[in-house]
C-alpha cells in the first residue's frame, strides 16, 4: 500500500466495513516497528510517522464497534465513519438511530464529534453535498421515519432453509456414527459438559472435552 500512496498523494483510502477498534493498537504498532526498522528497510515517509501517512490517507468505517468510539481519539475523529449496512445481516436496521446514540451517550461524544462521524466526514471524502438534494431538516431520523409511514419496515428473515426442531443440546445427548473417508466408523459420544469422538483413526475433541477415546 505504501507504493501507491506515494506515487499519488492525494489518494484517499476508505477502510469500509473495516471496523475501528484495532486501529489504535495498528497505529502504535506500525509507528513502532518504523522506528526499530527503518535503517535498514530504507522506508522513508519524507520525515512523517507511519501514523500521520495513515491519517491523511485512509477513512476508518464501522458499523457497529464501541471500543472504536471509546478510542476515537487515538483514531482522529476526522478519519471515522459510521455505516448502517442495509439491508445485509450485520446492520442495526431499524434501530440503527437508537443504538448508535447510546453508544454516544455511553462515552460522551459531543455533538460536533458525533456530525464528523455520522456525515461530514463522509461528505468530505467523497465530494458529496446531500443537502442539495434533500433539505437538511427533512434527513434527519424523524423526518425520514415520518417519510416511511405506511409502509412495510419489518425485519424479515429471508433464508428459505427449513428450520428444524433439533438443538445442539438434542445433538450432545445422542451418539450418531458417521464414517470419515479412509477411517472405520467412530462414534460421537457425550457426557456433561463434554463431548468427544471416539472409534476411528486419529482424534477429534470439542468444547470442554477432557479426554479423547481412539
Amino acid at each position: 500500500m505504501v507504493a501507491p500512496i506515494k506515487a499519488y498523494p492525494a489518494l484517499k483510502i476508505a477502510l469500509s466495513e473495516g471496523g475501528t477498534g484495532w486501529i489504535p493498537y495498528f497505529l502504535d504498532r506500525v509507528d513502532r516497528t518504523f522506528e526499530m526498522h527503518a535503517t535498514w528497510t530504507h522506508q522513508d515517509f519524507n520525515g512523517k510517522k507511519p501514523s500521520e501517512v495513515f491519517r491523511e490517507h485512509f477513512m476508518t468505517c464501522f458499523i457497529s464497534d464501541p471500543i472504536g468510539i471509546k478510542n476515537r481519539h487515538e483514531i482522529g475523529v476526522d478519519n471515522i465513519c459510521w455505516e448502517m449496512d442495509y439491508p445485509h445481516s450485520d446492520s442495526m436496521w431499524p434501530r440503527a438511530p437508537e443504538e448508535l446514540s447510546a453508544v454516544f451517550d455511553k462515552y460522551d461524544v459531543p455533538d460536533d464529534e458525533i456530525n464528523k462521524i455520522t456525515y461530514e466526514n463522509a461528505m468530505r471524502l467523497y465530494h458529496f453535498e446531500p443537502f442539495q438534494h434533500i433539505p437538511k431538516e427533512q434527513a434527519t431520523v424523524g423526518a425520514l421515519r415520518q417519510e416511511a409511514q405506511g409502509h412495510d419496515v419489518s425485519v424479515r428473515a429471508l433464508s428459505t432453509r427449513e428450520k428444524t426442531e433439533t438443538s445442539f443440546a438434542d445433538f450432545a445427548s445422542t451418539p450418531r456414527q458417521f464414517r470419515a473417508r479412509g477411517t472405520e466408523p467412530a462414534t460421537i459420544a457425550s457426557t456433561p459438559g463434554r463431548l468427544f469422538r471416539t472409534g476411528g483413526a486419529g482424534h477429534l475433541s470439542y468444547g470442554r472435552a477432557s479426554s479423547v477415546r481412539t
